[in-house]
């Protein structure tokens, strides 16, 4: 909403993921490193965004717990969305980080096609939530802290979508790099 609470709550994030890099190497299983993400975002992050990662990741680890191909990030995806919209209540178009989620996730259904290339994919990902964040800023708030605000008074896009489609692109980065 403009205050400086995503961008604190999404740094404190950094910092702790960065301090439990330094001390242990993250677990290989996708599964697995997704649940310690959301225990540790969930312990050191704060916030309803805090929360939200939390619900994601818990729930995006599932479907790896057997399978971690492509189509399975794909199916990981939808259900961290899903477990976003049944407990945080919004949805696509209310102007939050589900905006940037849900365009990646659309575009990360094309994980599921015969000789789906991951970077490919994600890029478009990337590029889809990126478009989705810049798109919250002429919308109005249906849910979330910027939903107490008038819209008249919201002229830069939503920080949690901002925020969503970030970390992505460091994702993305990442697996590049």
């Amino acid at each position: 909403a403009g205050d400086g609470d995503c961008g604190h709550t999404h740094a404190r994030a950094a910092r702790a993921i960065q301090e439990w890099l330094r001390a242990r190497p993250p677990p290989a299983a996708p599964a697995q490193l997704l649940s310690a993400l959301a225990d540790l975002l969930l312990d050191k992050m704060g916030g309803s965004s805090g929360v939200l990662y939390g619900l994601f990741l818990t729930a995006a680890a599932r479907p790896l717990h057997n399978c971690s191909d492509l189509p399975a990030w794909a199916d990981a995806v939808d259900a961290g969305i899903e477990a976003m919209q049944r407990y945080g209540g919004a949805a696509p178009g209310d102007r939050t980080m589900l905006d940037a989620l849900c365009a990646a996730g659309q575009a990360l259904h094309a994980l599921r096609g015969p000789g789906a290339d991951l970077l490919t994919v994600l890029a478009s990902a990337v590029e889809s939530a990126e478009a989705a964040a810049e798109a919250t800023r002429h919308m109005e708030a249906g849910a979330g802290r910027a939903s107490y605000i008038s819209s008249a008074q919201l002229l830069q896009p939503d920080p949690g979508a901002v925020a969503a489609a970030a970390v992505l692109r460091a994702v993305l980065e990442g697996l590049q790099g």
